[in-house]
C-alpha cells in the first residue's frame, strides 16, 4: 500500500487547503487533490486515513460520468501537468474554474443526523413540515431539499428555502434544487440495487460560462451517508464512512475542540475498510 498523503506541497500556486482537499491554480484550470486527512466534529486530525483520498476522487469520477446526462460537471479528463507526480493522479482531478454557489445543496431521503435533531424539536426540517411519529432512520415519502449555508470554519447551518433564494436568487435556487433531487434519486436507486441505502447527501454547484454545473465531489462517503441495506432492514444504521471514528470519539472525554485526540491503529484501519467497502459495493471493483 502506498504511503498515506497528509498534505501536499507542489510547485503550483496553492489556492486553498481545506479540511481534506488541497486546491492549486493551474492558470486556466484548477487542480484538486484529495488528501487522506480526516476531519470529525470540524476538527482536522493529525493522523491520515490511508486510501481515503483515492476513494473520494475515484468515486467522484465514477459518479460524475454516471450523472453527465443529468447535469454537466467540472472534471477535465487527462489534463495533468507534464511534471505532475504519477503516484498522485489517483487522488487528483483537474477541473474547470467555476464560481461556487454560496449554498450547500443537501437532499435527505431518510431522517437522521441534524435533520432528525431538528425534527425532534420542531416537527420540521429547514421549514419543511414532516409527518408525526418518524424515528431516526425513517424513510421519507419523498426526498426533501434542505439547503445550508457554507461555513469556512465550523458547521454549515441549515436554512429554509426563502433564505436560500435570498442568497442565490430564485431561478438559480429552483434549478439547483431540482437537479440536486434528481441526482439524489439517481444515486439512491443505483446503490439500493447494490446493497446500500443512500440516506442523505450534499451537492455543490458552480457557475462556469454563465451555466450552472456540478462541482467539488459527488456521492462520496464524505459528502453522503451510506448505510448497509441488510443492516438497515434489521433496524441498524451502519454507516460506511467516518461515523466509525465519530462513534469512537463519543466514548472519550473530549470536548470536540482542537487538538484532536490520537486515534488507535484499529480505528484507523477499520475506517479505511469502510471507505474501501463503499467503493467496491458502488462500483463493483476493488480500488
Amino acid at each position: 500500500m502506498a504511503e498515506p498523503v497528509y498534505e501536499t506541497n507542489l510547485n503550483y500556486p496553492l489556492i486553498h487547503r481545506g479540511k481534506v482537499r488541497d486546491t492549486y491554480d493551474l492558470g486556466e484550470n484548477l487542480l484538486m487533490i484529495a488528501t487522506d486527512r480526516l476531519s470529525a466534529f470540524d476538527v482536522v486530525f493529525k493522523q491520515p486515513i490511508p486510501k481515503k483520498g483515492e476513494v473520494l476522487t475515484q468515486l467522484s469520477k465514477f459518479w460524475f460520468e454516471k450523472t453527465n446526462h443529468i447535469i454537466k460537471n467540472h472534471v477535465i479528463h487527462n489534463k495533468f501537468p507534464e511534471d505532475f507526480p504519477e503516484e498522485m493522479k489517483r487522488r487528483s482531478m483537474v477541473t474547470l474554474k467555476a464560481k461556487p454557489l454560496k449554498i450547500e445543496c443537501v437532499v435527505r431521503g431518510y431522517l437522521t443526523g441534524s435533520g432528525y435533531k431538528e425534527y425532534s424539536k420542531t416537527g420540521e426540517v429547514c421549514g419543511i413540515k414532516l409527518p408525526e411519529g418518524l424515528k431516526n432512520g425513517s424513510k421519507l415519502e419523498n426526498p426533501i431539499f434542505t439547503p445550508a449555508t457554507k461555513a469556512e470554519t465550523g458547521h454549515d447551518i441549515n436554512i429554509d428555502e426563502q433564505q436560500a433564494k435570498e442568497i442565490v436568487g430564485n431561478d438559480t435556487f429552483e434549478f439547483a434544487k431540482n437537479k440536486a433531487v434528481e441526482l439524489y434519486k439517481f444515486g439512491r436507486d443505483y446503490v439500493l440495487e447494490r446493497g446500500l441505502v443512500l440516506a442523505d447527501t450534499k451537492f455543490e454547484f458552480g457557475i462556469f460560462n454563465e451555466e450552472i454545473i456540478l462541482i467539488d465531489e459527488i456521492l462520496t462517503p464524505d459528502s453522503s451517508r451510506y448505510w448497509l441495506k441488510s443492516d438497515y432492514e434489521k433496524g441498524k444504521l451502519l454507516s460506511l464512512d467516518k461515523q466509525y471514528v465519530r462513534d469512537y470519539l463519543e466514548t472519550l472525554d473530549w470536548n470536540k475542540q482542537p487538538p484532536a485526540p490520537t486515534l488507535p491503529p484499529e480505528v484507523i484501519s477499520k475506517t479505511t475498510e469502510r471507505y474501501l467497502q463503499a467503493y467496491k459495493m458502488i462500483t463493483g471493483k476493488d480500488l
